[in-house]
């Protein structure tokens, strides 16, 4: 097989090959590798290679929905036992830490057959929607190498929409699937509250606002691998409902028409590009093509207040990162990023108080979510505001730098996050990617889909949420809309 044959194929096409017997699965890898000889060079993708092991694992019988296809995962919380992981920071860098024992998604994602060759690039602990840790250097988008591929899953969108793998392991807690997924053309789901698994290091991640699952070029992909992936393990807190059936098989089913209401407001108060805009516009019209019934309506809550309560539970977990690190690898400041520590130092003020208070405000989000389902199917925004941002745009302004490390050395910094410049402070976090955190507070499964592309030939997705559990909801619309305009054939333009 050569590479252009390659390209054609999603994760299940490859397996297929190989059931077969077409091609083998080393043959397979052998074409990853090279393509990422070729491209990673230019992309920073994959940061961490796991070549021997792959090849190990290519030359031995496998049996899975996805035996024998490449595949690679995210340099955070999905680690491999006896292989290196950092998640994105020097701190773990540094000491060459070897993660001890697979994670739980990652032992679901092996029983597929997949043939994992690396960790791919992410920002440090994931917490920003770019992916430039100092640890790894900046990710470039395929598309347009000047460009970013978005975070935190950027490596693995990037590797994706170059080809050099199908499918790729991804996780969203705050956007981080739908986020890349946006920048880089590719199909992005977020799973509802538990549906993943996050064991055995973790019972959940972030009160179950984060969640694990695949960045892909097709929507079957994502749906064959949650078949694969989905239910709770025993460090779960709890289970949640397992579906009906299949959601590769109701891929197949017909879908009603559905009741869709769309926005294409900041709920922050920010700038909305005219790219996003006009991508929501133009999915409003091939939906109601489809025999859908598309209404402008936004949910009743106070995006503002939602973002604060979002950054506050943010923060204090990446505060709760870094006091870990120190504590049980010796890490020092020096071991972290600027903005890392400033954002650790916000969240470790946090009182308990005000902590459980905006936890319980999440849940009046969620309330709020529930009823304006009674009356749609599903909600509609971008995903992300603009098209992608050039590598190193979105940054703190230097002249900051010498403000933070003076309060952060008298132990101060946490008064930024003070009053009317939290705010501020709120919307120049999120000003670029306003929308997706409303499925991880109110744990709802939302997606991005690649419908539109603007004249400079940059990507830009059109988010859809639903009702809890309404995984086979979205991936049903998902697979109607791919058929609808394919953009797989999209790829074969990409030149790196």
């Amino acid at each position: 097989m050569k590479y252009a044959e390659y390209i054609q194929y999603d994760g299940l096409g490859l397996a297929n090959l190989i059931h077969k017997k077409q091609v083998q699965a080393h043959e397979l890898l052998d074409i990853a590798l090279v393509r990422s000889e070729h491209v990673n060079p230019k992309l920073n993708a994959i940061v961490i290679p796991m070549i021997e092991q792959a090849r190990k694992k290519a030359q031995q019988p496998s049996s899975g929905p996805f035996s024998g296809v490449p595949f690679l995962l995210k340099d955070l919380h999905q680690e491999y036992a006896g292989v290196a992981t950092s998640s994105g920071s020097n701190a773990l860098k540094r000491i060459g830490y070897i993660a001890p024992q697979h994670a739980e998604i990652v032992r679901r994602w092996e029983n597929t057959g997949v043939s994992i060759f690396g960790l791919t690039n992410a920002p440090e602990f994931g917490i920003k929607g770019i992916t430039e840790p100092k640890a790894w250097g900046s990710c470039h988008n395929p598309w347009q190498l000047k460009y970013n591929s978005g975070g935190s899953s950027g490596g693995s969108a990037a590797a994706v929409a170059a080809g050099i793998v199908p499918i790729a392991g991804a996780s969203d807690g705050g956007g981080s699937i739908r986020i890349p997924a946006s920048y880089c053309g590719l199909f992005g789901l977020k799973p509802s509250r538990g549906r993943t698994p996050w064991g055995p290091h973790m019972s959940e991640a972030m009160h179950g606002a984060a969640m694990q699952h695949v960045l892909s070029k097709s929507v079957r992909d994502s749906a064959a691998m949650l078949d694969a992936t989905q239910g709770a393990d025993a460090h779960a807190l709890f289970n949640i409902q397992s579906p009906q059936g299949s959601y590769l098989d109701c891929l197949k089913q017909p879908l009603k028409p559905l009741r869709i209401a769309f926005n294409t407001q900041s709920p922050i108060g920010t700038e909305v590009s005219k790219d996003a805009i006009q991508a929501i516009q133009a999915t409003a019209k091939l939906l109601e093509f489809l025999g859908h019934h598309v209404e402008e309506a936004t949910p009743p809550l106070d995006g503002m207040a939602l973002a604060k309560d979002f950054v506050r539970i943010w923060f204090s977990q990446c505060a709760y990162n870094v006091q870990q690190l120190k504590q049980q690898h010796g890490a020092t400041d020096r071991d972290f990023e600027l903005d890392t520590l400033a954002i650790a130092a916000f969240g470790a003020k946090v009182s308990a108080l005000d902590y459980i208070h905006t936890l319980n405000q999440w849940g009046v989000y969620t309330a709020q979510m529930n009823q304006f389902f009674q009356q749609y199917d599903l909600y509609l925004t971008p995903a992300t505001a603009s098209v992608a941002p050039k590598n190193g745009h979105v940054k703190t302004p230097r002249w900051q730098h010498p403000i933070l490390k003076t309060l952060l050395k008298v132990d101060q910094a946490h008064w930024l996050a003070k009053g009317t410049l939290v705010e501020q402070l709120v919307k120049g976090n999120l000003q670029w990617v306003p929308f997706t955190q409303l499925a991880n507070i109110t744990g709802l499964p939302a997606m991005s889909v690649p419908l539109y592309w603007n004249k400079e030939n940059l990507p830009l997705g059109s988010q859809f949420i639903a009702p809890f559990g309404r995984e086979d909801r979205l991936l049903q619309l998902a697979a109607q809309l791919e058929t609808a305009q394919p953009w797989m054939p999209k790829y074969k333009n990409i030149v790196v």
